[in-house]
């Protein structure tokens, strides 16, 4: 999938939403637990539930390393499910890997051969030949971190080099040194969305994932009106507050009413903000 093909996505649902499918379960509906893979079983009612507003879905990839081996039958099930019924949606693994060229060469052929997903998020923090692996595979895309939503942020991404370039701005810089638009993306938390004019002038053609809207009190707004470029350019994941919308059998119509209140105030931003085309 390239970027055409998500702005064409945006464009035909009025939608930047990614569902972020961070299925905990502890938070499943009970009555889903009778199945052989509940969470499975919960991941195809919301995907169906949520597929007219949604143009990603991202798969946190710890809530399902956390129940071994059969919690990683879940995952690649879902992968599996989502790629043969949605082929034109975006598939994000947010597994920020990062390892020694040797071992991110592997972790690159676990995401983007064997389950094919569209996109894995990275950490930069070991440097260019741990993130170039990643960037080998065609039509892949890496998420570099560089802002993130937390508040344990603070504590290296503004740190401050001889030029007084903070930490995250030094991280886009170096991104696009490794990789264009056509192969790269960044992960910007929504919490942070007073940087975007900035960063989108160190990052103008790529996209953005940005996490935290929502449960973790992020603007969309602001998010929208300092963060489009000429095709859209975001990605916003909101998990627990669609995931988790209902927690008895209607929890899947209460997600997918969530995503559609999410996607009617995008399809009103995208056309208050969006630059003409």
């Amino acid at each position: 999938m390239n970027r055409l093909q998500i702005f064409e996505q945006i464009k035909q649902k009025q939608s930047f939403l990614c569902v972020g499918l961070d299925t905990d379960i502890q938070r499943v509906p009970k009555f889903l637990l009778k199945f052989d893979d509940p969470i499975f079983e919960f991941n195809k009612q919301i995907v169906a539930a949520t597929r007219k507003y949604a143009i990603a879905y991202k798969l946190n990839t710890a809530f399902y390393e956390s129940q071994g081996a059969k919690g990683w039958q879940s995952l690649e099930k879902t992968a599996e499910y989502i790629k043969k019924t949605l082929p034109n949606v975006f598939l994000i693994a947010d597994a920020k890997r990062g390892d020694i060229g040797n071992t991110s060469k592997m972790y690159a052929k676990t995401f983007f051969e064997h389950m094919n997903f569209d996109a894995l998020t990275v950490a930069p923090y070991m440097g260019s030949d741990s993130v170039e692996p990643f960037l080998e595979f065609h039509g892949k895309f890496v998420i570099l971190l560089a802002l993130t939503s937390n508040a344990g942020a603070q504590d290296f991404q503004f740190l401050k080099n001889s030029d007084t370039t903070p930490l995250y701005a030094q991280v886009l810089k170096q991104g696009n040194k490794w990789a264009n638009a056509d192969k790269m993306m960044y992960v910007i938390g929504a919490t942070k969305a007073d940087k975007l004019q900035k960063i989108r002038n160190l990052a103008p053609d790529n996209f953005l994932l940005i996490p935290g809207v929502g449960a973790q009190g992020g603007s969309l707004q602001a998010v929208a009106q300092f963060g489009f470029n000429a095709q859209c350019g975001l990605l916003v994941n909101s998990s627990r507050g669609i995931i988790y919308a209902g927690n008895d059998k209607l929890f899947a119509q209460k997600a997918g009413q969530a995503a559609q209140i999410l996607q009617e105030e995008m399809s009103v931003l995208l056309e208050k903000f969006m630059p003409a085309n």
